[in-house]
């Protein structure tokens, strides 16, 4: 991404690379205490030779760098834009990697969370929420007064809603306007109208609130639908995006939208396949704008091992040569543990739990094994290996059917997510490693 005045984006990450790492931190060892994390990949640590205090979470550097990659290159193909949610991750350090090939700008799921994207000199953040509530307006509306070049939209999605922003923007003496997105949802969903119908009433409410408050575009998150039907999943996300798509074209029609590119925006994690294809279709010809699709998944640069793996094959399936070649993303995201007891044949408990993996999703799934002094690399988990129950610090792992496991006290265990959100707020850091597993640096996540 380039800025306004066309420079690269250069996050402030000096802070975080050279603070000293404290001994409070999780899964610090101890010969890490007080170093900067600048350091922490020149120590010659390894986690198959026993470093790292476990439990611990490690990035793969290649799985991240190709993950990185094929979502430029995907976004590329598509003719549309990424503003990754960066709610995924709170970390600067892997926002500079999505910067550095090609995102637009950082989606926001609160107002604190554009706080911290500002402090570590995010250019352009789209808040996927309504703005609410005194103190929250006072730290973005500090933020637009502190920097004219800070390009900041948020959602509106009621009459309500429209007049609280241009209330609090006058009274302020805001000297530019507030940009907004017309919010799309669905019925028994979340937050957006309910219809083109309110949508396109509301819309014609926003284009008066100007110049205080302006439209700036139309918004849906169409991941608000899950389940195993996946046709009526896919139904129901089609619905919403192509909502988005007859708004935009209505607002265009009508003049709702203030100069400038009018952004169409959805696509998480799950369909971002399919808000491409239908959105980067819409043909606002004769109507004096350009459009911009803007794309927000933010699970794509860990990706997981769980669910999102199980629902790359079906967005494969939709997207056809909008794929690309090769086997598209790849797990980045491990939590490693070791076996601290075989209490029964077929049982063995493990040193992570609900503290330190997602769960909310589904359950952690085994991926490799290690017995040190006997394996030279990590071996793959049998398929008739599962977790099957978290306790806050134990994970139990059993082998389907009354088998036996060859696991013993001692040995190391990785465990796969699904929802790499969730894992992630459980870490302040996170070790990058190489292919090895040797340590090449640390992540610091700001939850």
């Amino acid at each position: 991404m380039t800025t306004k005045h066309g420079a690269a984006v250069r996050l402030r990450l000096d802070a975080i690379e050279d603070a000293a790492l404290a001994g409070t931190l999780k899964g610090l060892p101890a010969q890490a205490e007080g170093r900067p994390l600048r350091e922490l990949g020149a120590m010659g640590l390894s986690l198959l030779d026993g470093d790292l205090p476990l439990p611990a979470a490690v990035l793969k550097d290649s799985a991240l760098k190709h993950n990185a990659r094929w979502m430029r290159e995907f976004t590329a193909r598509a003719g549309v834009s990424l503003a990754p949610h960066g709610k995924t991750t709170m970390a600067p350090q892997l926002f500079q990697r999505q910067f550095d090939e090609g995102a637009w700008g950082m989606t926001a799921a609160t107002a604190a969370h554009v706080r911290s994207y500002r402090r570590f000199g995010v250019p352009r953040v789209l808040l996927a929420n309504q703005l609410l509530g005194k103190a929250d307006l006072e730290l973005v509306l500090r933020e637009l007064e502190a920097d004219e070049d800070f390009d900041f939209y948020a959602l509106v999605d009621s009459a309500a809603g429209l007049d609280l922003l241009r209330r609090a923007v006058s009274a302020r003496g805001l000297k530019r306007p507030l940009q907004v997105l017309l919010e799309v949802g669905t019925p028994d969903g979340r937050t957006g109208v309910r219809s083109v119908e309110d949508g396109l009433a509301l819309g014609r409410l926003i284009r008066e609130a100007a110049p205080a408050v302006v439209l700036r575009g139309v918004e849906a998150f169409e991941g608000v639908y899950s389940g195993d039907d996946t046709a009526r999943v896919e139904l129901g996300a089609l619905t919403m995006v192509e909502t988005v798509a007859a708004l935009a074209r209505a607002g265009c029609a009508e003049g709702w939208f203030a100069p400038g590119e009018v952004l169409l925006t959805a696509g998480g994690s799950a369909f971002f396949d399919m808000a491409a294809k239908t959105l980067a279709a819409v043909d606002a010809a004769g109507t004096g704008h350009a459009l911009r699709v803007v794309l927000r998944s933010g699970c794509y640069l860990s990706h997981d091992s769980l669910q999102y793996e199980r629902m790359q094959s079906r967005m494969r399936q939709r997207a056809g040569a909008l794929w690309g070649e090769g086997p598209g993303l790849r797990n980045a995201i491990e939590v490693w543990a070791q076996v601290q007891s075989v209490p029964e044949p077929g049982r063995a408990i493990c040193t992570a739990g609900k503290r330190d993996l997602s769960y909310d999703a589904c359950l952690p799934q085994p991926l490799w094994w290690y017995r040190p002094g006997l394996h030279d690399v990590p071996q793959a988990a049998p398929g008739d290996w599962a977790c099957v129950k978290l306790n806050d610090q134990h994970a139990f792992v059993d082998a389907k059917e009354g088998g036996v496991l060859p696991l013993q006290v001692g040995d190391l265990i990785a465990f796969g997510v699904g929802h790499p959100c969730t894992t992630f707020d459980k870490w302040p850091l996170l070790y990058l490693v190489d292919d090895g597993y040797r340590v090449a640096g640390g992540v610091r996540t700001f939850f």
